[in-house]
């Protein structure tokens, strides 16, 4: 049984302030994939989490205090990429993918699209190239666990106002669009498979007290590959951490 939590950190020194290093503790990942580090290795306190008997492995972006993500794990995998091989997303580190006997994780934090047309547009160029490096890997790797922040809705559920954000960045017919054949290309939302509820997030605005009152968007994900599908035993969006503007989402996979 392998145990994976994907989270997006909003920066882990922060996140470590609040006490993420006890929640590992308790909530006992074999497989951590961070997004949004927001740091190098060297900028970060790394004791305590290698004393829980992690290894570590980075890749941050080139700009300091941005993006970034990061795979803590306790079994040793047999090879550890970084990056997909193109420059211009390599530049921000966004993609690290770990192989393992039989399956590989990768730990992605897709780009926003929030911050004007400029930033849309790289956004639907990355969701495009994505899929064709999903495509080409799944030849050699048929079994992908891709977790992370897709900044993405999928369907009207995954959103508190769906009305009114329909013409908002991450929930924008294109992008939703996008997840769907991203499915029909050989994954599962593994947490659709347990929960067909509303009202499940994953993130919150810090304004106007949204999280208090579960004004949310379902934005991140385990997107599984469908041979795995037999193996899924659990998935739960963790939404007690509170280390950042997202929660921590889990996926159980008995190997």
């Amino acid at each position: 049984m392998k145990r994976i939590i994907s989270y997006n950190v909003n920066g882990i020194r922060a996140a470590m302030k609040k006490g993420l290093v006890e929640w590992m503790q308790a909530a006992q990942p074999d497989i951590l994939c961070l997004q949004e580090t927001k740091a190098h290795k060297d900028q970060v306190e790394m004791d305590q989490i290698e004393e829980l008997g992690y290894e570590t492995y980075w890749f941050s972006a080139e700009k300091k205090g941005y993006s970034g993500v990061a795979i803590f794990t306790k079994e040793t995998p047999l090879h550890v990429e970084y990056g997909m091989g193109v420059e211009k997303y390599d530049f921000e580190g966004r993609v690290i993918r770990a192989d393992y006997n039989g399956y590989s994780v990768l730990c992605v934090y897709m780009p926003s699209g929030s911050s004007g047309d400029e930033r849309q547009a790289f956004k639907m160029e990355w969701l495009a190239d994505f899929q064709e490096y999903i495509n080409e890997l799944k030849k050699t790797i048929p079994d992908l666990i891709i977790c992370g922040d897709y900044n993405i809705c999928h369907t009207a559920i995954d959103i508190h106002n769906p009305t009114r954000n329909a013409n908002t960045s991450g929930f924008l017919p294109e992008e939703r669009e996008w997840v769907t054949q991203f499915i029909d290309s050989g994954f599962i939302d593994s947490f659709r498979v347990f929960n067909k509820e509303p009202h499940n997030y994953s993130w919150w605005t810090y304004r106007a007290g949204a999280r208090g009152k579960n004004l949310g968007w379902r934005i991140d994900y385990h997107m599984v590959s469908n041979s795995l599908s037999e193996k899924l035993t659990r998935a739960a969006i963790l939404p007690e951490a509170k280390h950042s503007d997202h929660c921590p989402v889990l996926v159980e996979i008995d190997f």
